[in-house]
C-alpha cells in the first residue's frame, strides 16, 4: 500500500513543487528568495530541533540519522499560510498554500538511505506604488514569483549502537520571474520588463549523530552537520516593452555565478526515549554571494546568518491500549533567527514559536502530524516592512516493512 501511495504523491508533488507559490514575503525579493525549513513537520513542530536518533520519523536535516531507522519511511507534508504585512503607513494581507517536503527513507541493516525533494527557498511577492495623482510622478508594480527547488540522496552508516555518521548530496534547481512595469503621469504607454533566472547548481552535506544513557531512563542526545558552500549557476534573460508596442527586445542570456555559503548546525538534548525530549539548536551560516544582475540595491547587503531555538515533546503513555489521547506526541519550539538580510542598516529578524501534535494511526507505526506557527519577521522602522506571520501545516508519515521475503505455513 505505501508503494502506491508513494508513486501517486510522486507524480502530484513534482507539478505542484513548479507551480506553488511559496511565499508572500516582500524580502523574497533579495537573493534566492525566502529560504525555507528544510525538515519535516515533526521537527518543525519543535522548532528545528532534531538530536534524536528515531526509527520511525524521517529527519533530513542530518544524514546521520537515517541508519536508526527501523522501518521504510514516506514523509510528505505541506502548508496554510497567512501574514499580515505592515509599513508605517498601510497594511496588507496575504495568504498562499505550500509543498513543503517529499521524502522517503530505507533501512538496511547498518546503513539507511534516504531520498527527496524539498523547496529551498521561494519567491512570491507583489508590490505597488501608486503616483499617477502627482504630475510626473512615477508608479511602479513590481511582482516576482518561482524559487529554488532541492532534490537529495543520502547514506547514513551506524559504526556503533550509539554513533552515526551519513552524508547527502543535493542538486538544486528552479526558476525566478520577476516583472516591473513603469508608467510616468501624462504619459500614455507605460514600460514593462521581465526577468527570468534558470538556476541550477550542487551541494554536499555531512552529519554525525551520537546519544548515551546518563541516568537511568535519561539519554543525552547530540547531533551535528555541515552544509559545504557551492555554486550556483543562474543564465538571465531580460524582455523589455512598451504597452501597445508589439515588439519587444530580449537582451542576450547574461550568466551569474551566486554563492551559497556553508551552515554549521549543532543541536544538543535530554529525554526519555518514547516519552518527553527537550533540546537546543544552533545554526551558523555565512553572508554568501546572492545578488543577481536584477535585485542589486545600493541600500541592501547581506550578514551572517543564525539561529537559536529550543523545543521538544511529550507523550503522556506510548503503549497505552485504553487512551488514544495518551499516545499521541506534543511539541513546542522557539526560535530566533537572523535571516542574513540587512535594508538601511536594519538587520531582519524572525522570532517565532510553534505547536504540534503527532496523532498516530492505530495498528502501525504511521502517524499524522499537525503544527501551527506564529511570529513575527521585520520591523517597521528605517522603511522597513513587518511581517505578522501565522501557518498551519498537516504532514504524514507512513512505515511498512520493505524487501521482507514472506513466510507461507
Amino acid at each position: 500500500m505505501i508503494k502506491k501511495i508513494i508513486i501517486s504523491t510522486c507524480l502530484l508533488i513534482s507539478f505542484v513543487s513548479f507551480a506553488q507559490q511559496g511565499t508572500a514575503s516582500p524580502y523574497s525579493f533579495y537573493g534566492i528568495g525566502d529560504v525555507k525549513f528544510k525538515g519535516t513537520l515533526e521537527f518543525r513542530s519543535m522548532a528545528g530541533v532534531a538530536v534524536e536518533q528515531d526509527s520511525i520519523h524521517l529527519n533530513i536535516e542530518n544524514p546521520a540519522s537515517y541508519a536508526s531507522l527501523g522501518q521504510t519511511t514516506f514523509s510528505v507534508g505541506g502548508t496554510f499560510g497567512t501574514s499580515k504585512i505592515k509599513t508605517e503607513g498601510e497594511t496588507s494581507k496575504a495568504q498562499r498554500t505550500t509543498f513543503d517536503y517529499l521524502a522517503v527513507g530505507i533501512p538496511m541493516g547498518k546503513f539507511g538511505a534516504a531520498f527527496g525533494l524539498v523547496p529551498l527557498s521561494a519567491v512570491g511577492y507583489r508590490i505597488a506604488n501608486d503616483n499617477t495623482d502627482v504630475p510626473g510622478g512615477v508608479s511602479s508594480q513590481l511582482e516576482g514569483k518561482g524559487g529554488v527547488n532541492k532534490v537529495f540522496f543520502g547514506l547514513g552508516y551506524k559504526i556503533t549502537p550509539k554513533w552515526n555518521i551519513g552524508a547527502d548530496v543535493q542538486y538544486d534547481f528552479g526558476k525566478i520571474t520577476t516583472t516591473s512595469i513603469e508608467l510616468v503621469t501624462d504619459v500614455q504607454n507605460a514600460t514593462r520588463e521581465e526577468n527570468i533566472s534558470k538556476i541550477s547548481g550542487a551541494t554536499f552535506n555531512i552529519g554525525t549523530m551520537y546519544q548515551t544513557k546518563i541516568y537511568k531512563k535519561m539519554n543525552l542526545y547530540t547531533s551535528l552537520s555541515y552544509n559545504f558552500s557551492g555554486n550556483l549557476n543562474s543564465d538571465n534573460t531580460r524582455t523589455v516593452q512598451v504597452d501597445g508596442d508589439a515588439a519587444s527586445y530580449t537582451y542576450p542570456v547574461v550568466a551569474t555565478e551566486l554563492k551559497l555559503p556553508g551552515k554549521f548546525t549543532i543541536g544538543a538534548g535530554i529525554g526519555e526515549a518514547r516519552k518527553w525530549l527537550i533540546g537546543t539548536t544552533l545554526a551558523f551560516q555565512g553572508d554568501g554571494k546572492l545578488n543577481n544582475h536584477y535585485n542589486t540595491v545600493d541600500n541592501v547587503r547581506y550578514e551572517n546568518y543564525a539561529k537559536y531555538a529550543i523545543g521538544g515533546y511529550y507523550i503522556p503513555n506510548y503503549t497505552s491500549f485504553s487512551s488514544y489521547f495518551s499516545r499521541i506526541t506534543y511539541r513546542a519550539g522557539l526560535k530566533y533567527e537572523k535571516i542574513g538580510l540587512v535594508i538601511n542598516n536594519e538587520s531582519v529578524n524572525d522570532v517565532g514559536m510553534s505547536l504540534g501534535a503527532g496523532l498516530p494511526i492505530t495498528g502501525s507505526f504511521s502517524n499524522v502530524n499537525f503544527g501551527v506557527e506564529f511570529g513575527k519577521r521585520g520591523t517597521t522602522s528605517s522603511g522597513l516592512v513587518k511581517e505578522n506571520y501565522l501557518n498551519f501545516s498537516i504532514g504524514f508519515s507512513f512505515n511498512d516493512k520493505w524487501f521482507v521475503k514472506s513466510k507461507f505455513n
